[in-house]
């Protein structure tokens, strides 16, 4: 199921789309179905040309991003939990370039509550896709490189998606109030499923990507259509975490 949830929301999103389309143009202008080829060429350029505008593709990712406010001031909790993202194992590369972006943002955010916090434990979590260094021992070494105590840090190697990380994070805090780090556009789910088992999360949103840039190249840019892919799998993640009863 895992894998074909994964599978599936792949070809559901931007790009995969726009080519289907483009595809469908193709393939009727072999057989000479001009206006059915024109239709769909059309259907094309709408699409991407929409989606790579920044004004529409900021509207569809800000109500995911805007559903939590910024963790600006660091409560007094025992535990931080950053959830995972994505790696890359290459030794030949520095541990800043092999775990990506969107994870170093996760972990500076949480190691900046830690740096605010006496005793407080770092949760870093996520599995090896490739075989090589779960995705949390990649997170750790990070976070060792930055300051943090390797006592401090507990590692989740096992989870697969975010409902995992609910039901192993469940193991360590319990009832017990605990700061959640991720994406804000990942927090809304998150936070519904967290929820529902009972867990007593202080979200701490970061890496926000819905905002305003004046630069005239980001009027129309791939970096738009990469917003709409971020959106469109949350969506599709809270759709299907309904449809499974998880929030």
């Amino acid at each position: 199921m895992f894998v074909f949830k994964k599978i599936v929301s792949a070809f559901l999103l931007p790009i995969p789309i726009g080519l289907f389309l483009l595809f469908l143009s193709f393939i009727y202008l072999m057989f000479n179905s001009y206006k059915k080829a024109k239709f769909f060429l059309f259907l094309a350029f709408l699409w991407f040309a929409l989606l790579s505008n920044q004004t529409i593709s900021n509207a569809i990712l800000y109500p995911l991003e805007n559903s939590y406010p910024a963790l600006l001031q660091t409560p007094k909790v025992n535990y931080i939990l950053v959830l995972g993202s994505g790696h890359k194992n290459d030794d030949s590369l520095s541990i800043t370039s092999q775990v990506k972006m969107t994870a170093i943002n996760r972990l500076v955010e949480g190691i900046r509550h830690y740096k605010n916090l006496e005793n407080a434990k770092l949760i870093v979590s996520g599995y090896s896709i490739s075989g090589g260094d779960s995705h949390a021992l990649m997170q750790e070494k990070l976070a060792i490189s930055l300051g943090v105590k390797k006592e401090d840090i507990i590692r989740l190697d096992t989870p697969k998606d975010t409902k995992e990380e609910v039901i192993e994070t469940k193991k360590i805090v319990g009832t017990e109030p605990f700061i959640l780090v991720t994406s804000a556009s990942h927090m809304k789910r998150s936070i519904l499923l967290f929820e529902k088992e009972g867990l007593n999360i202080i979200a701490s949103p970061t890496n926000n990507l819905a905002y305003l840039d004046d630069s005239y190249s980001a009027y129309f840019s791939a970096k738009n259509l990469r917003k709409v892919e971020i959106a469109i799998h949350e969506y599709l993640g809270l759709v299907y975490s309904w449809i499974r009863n998880e929030i």
